[in-house]
């Protein structure tokens, strides 16, 4: 949010505008997700592991375009805000870890997890696909279809998740 404000330029063109050290951020973040994928590979059961899988590698080939063509870094900025709700995320899974269900703490966490997860994956993720479709003729072929796959990847993984949190938080 404060690289829109700062560089309002990014509104409007998410293709080629982005802030100093936008690129380098996004590089950092395929880093972090290729290191989490080995991790997981290494570390966990596939059975276990295969949707965190396959949602990582949808992010390092979209961010790895970014990074490679040093073009959409404004779109991946905007992806990364989806990982304003993975610290709930992480944290509802330590609490869970650490058996404290039935805690204020966890409650708390829940709504806020729930609430995050609505503006930062569920209204990012609509807005990002709103955006390829507008802007479908500035993006060239190949681009729009990885981003339009992300996007009909990604869109489905989280709406299940958003599901399962409900049931499992909210309707026991």
């Amino acid at each position: 949010p404060c690289s829109f404000y700062l560089h309002p330029e990014m509104s409007s063109d998410l293709v080629g505008a982005h802030p100093p050290g936008a690129h380098s951020l996004v590089a950092v973040s395929v880093g972090y997700f290729l290191e989490d994928f080995v991790d997981m590979l290494c570390n966990q059961k596939l059975h276990q592991s295969w949707e965190l899988l396959f949602h990582h590698s949808v992010v390092i080939i979209c961010f790895g375009i970014a990074v490679l063509l040093h073009q959409y870094v404004g779109f991946a900025l905007v992806a990364l805000l989806v990982e304003i709700n993975s610290i709930f995320l992480h944290l509802r899974q330590i609490l869970l870890m650490a058996n404290l269900v039935h805690t204020t703490c966890y409650r708390l966490n829940s709504l806020v997890n729930l609430g995050t997860y609505v503006v930062f994956r569920i209204a990012t993720l609509a807005w990002m696909a709103r955006w390829l479709f507008l802007n479908r003729q500035h993006v060239p072929p190949a681009t729009y279809a990885v981003g339009t796959a992300g996007m009909a990847i990604m869109t489905p993984m989280n709406i299940i998740l958003f599901y399962r949190l409900l049931r499992s938080d909210f309707f026991k």
